[in-house]
């Protein structure tokens, strides 16, 4: 259900709507349907986004020692203008407040449309440029400010049965992409020629990740990222090994034997590219930290509370948070302070047969909970089905990162709250499972990619005009 203030032409979240702009508590909204309740609001990272997404102090106060929350966009501006919090200007955490009201959740409006299953939705760093990638060997690359025109139409090189990731350098000259094989390639996304065809009109180099030691096995990636400064990716693969590769050596410059089963994703923790974050079908989360690495390949720590494999893993880009996504149909959030050093902790255990590829999630399995669970939260509602269902951290600059997203089998898109764990918005359009989907860095403009083929944007204000930013 879309909530729109007609008047102002903007779309609400679900959460502002209920909570209404004169309630006079900070209390977070409650979600009913998790398996435990969310209460962390001493935490350090609930206190983290409220100081990068709440208003001044002056400008939600309506009586001595009396807060306002949430702080109406009109208050606000009425604030700015008396000059309230003695700056003249909206500060970023005024800013934040006033852009994460407006969720992107009109419309949407498709961007594209295949024959084959879309895997892979990724906004550039700067919101410039768009790719995605689907399962017949295409890979696109949109150009954004441009009217979303195809700037690259990439047909992939030795693909083995779909496309699994796609990561853009991040000063989008290059990009890698990878399939079920251990030869990861990277093309020239910077050149003029449109369509790259491999090694026929453009040379899709290949990244070889396999070694004599593997006695003729050949694995596949699930999941590739560059790092910060564009000299390294990293890579999970299906033998459980994790991957660093050096772009200027040509070789690789790290080779981890990190778990007892697929590692489906993987990514650097933060710009310093010292740490990198693991999850795996072994239903652990691992920390590896590259300046204390030894030859047994220990973790800095390990994460312990899915049920279940885990899809993926996003960072929220300060070495110390993570989410994930697991095969238990949940969500976690983790702080790294808190893990483990070792594995010998209860995995879980079943009893029931049960294979996520073809067979829906056991009723009585939802209630299950890790007696050793060590994150911080768990957000649930959504279903993790059938493939690799990616989760997000909304964009920092817009939302304070104070929202997670994550694509479902069910064909939605499924927008948390990340301090109460409400489901603020659900948005409804494709026709089969959403793999993956990307939130723009700058503007409330969200692009979903499903197998039913299309790519999709959902907006605000949604009526065709372009995104501005209501800070002046």
């Amino acid at each position: 259900m879309l909530f729109v203030a007609e008047d102002m032409g903007y779309a609400f979240s679900k959460l502002e709507i209920e909570s209404g702009d004169d309630s006079s508590t900070d209390e977070p909204v409650g979600c009913p349907w998790l398996d435990r309740k969310l209460d962390f609001s001493d935490h350090d990272i609930a206190q983290l986004t409220k100081l990068q997404s709440g208003p001044h102090e002056n400008l939600s106060r309506v009586l001595p020692g009396r807060r306002q929350f949430p702080v109406s966009t009109t208050k606000m501006l009425a604030g700015r203008e008396a000059n309230l919090s003695g700056r003249g200007r909206f500060s970023s955490g005024d800013c934040r407040h006033v852009l994460s009201k407006y969720l992107p959740v009109n419309g949407p409006w498709v961007v594209d449309q295949m024959s084959t299953r879309a895997y892979v939705s990724q906004f550039s760093a700067d919101g410039s440029l768009f790719v995605a990638a689907f399962q017949g060997s295409q890979i696109r690359i949109y150009d954004v400010d441009g009217g979303w025109k195809v700037q690259k139409n990439i047909r992939a090189r030795s693909l083995r049965w779909t496309i699994t990731d796609t990561s853009l350098s991040p000063d989008q000259r290059r990009l890698v992409y990878a399939s079920m094989s251990p030869i990861i390639h990277i093309v020239n996304a910077g050149s003029a020629t449109r369509e790259s065809l491999a090694n026929i009109t453009e040379i899709h180099d290949g990244l070889d990740f396999s070694s004599p030691d593997d006695g003729g096995y050949s694995f596949g990636i699930f999941s590739v990222k560059f790092s910060t400064d564009g000299q390294e990716v990293v890579a999970g693969s299906s033998n459980g090994n994790i991957y660093v590769y050096d772009l200027e050596a040509k070789k690789l410059s790290l080779r981890i034997s990190a778990h007892m089963s697929d590692v489906n994703t993987v990514c650097f923790a933060d710009e310093s590219g010292h740490l990198i974050y693991s999850g795996s079908d072994d239903n652990f989360c691992k920390v590896w930290d590259r300046r204390c690495f030894t030859a047994k390949g220990k973790p800095a720590g390990i994460l312990v509370g899915h049920l279940e494999g885990i899809t993926f893993v996003d960072s929220r880009g300060d070495g110390r948070y993570l989410i994930s996504n697991g095969k238990d149909q949940a969500i976690k959030l983790w702080d790294v302070r808190k893990m483990s050093s070792n594995a010998a902790y209860y995995r879980g255990y079943r009893d029931y047969e049960w294979d996520y590829r073809w067979m829906d999630y056991p009723l009585h399995a939802r209630k299950l909970q890790h007696p050793y669970d060590q994150s911080v939260a768990t957000y649930k509602g959504h279903s993790v089905l059938r493939t690799l269902i990616r989760c997000y951290f909304s964009p920092e600059y817009s939302t304070g990162q104070k929202y997670i997203y994550t694509g479902s089998h069910d064909s939605c898109i499924y927008i948390y709250d990340l301090v109460s764990g409400a489901q603020v918005e659900k948005l409804q359009y494709h026709r089969s499972t959403v793999r993956d989907c990307s939130w723009h860095p700058n503007y409330p403009i969200l692009v979903s990619s499903s197998w039913d083929g299309e790519v999709v944007k959902w907006e605000f204000p949604g009526k065709g005009l372009a995104p501005v930013s209501p800070i002046a």
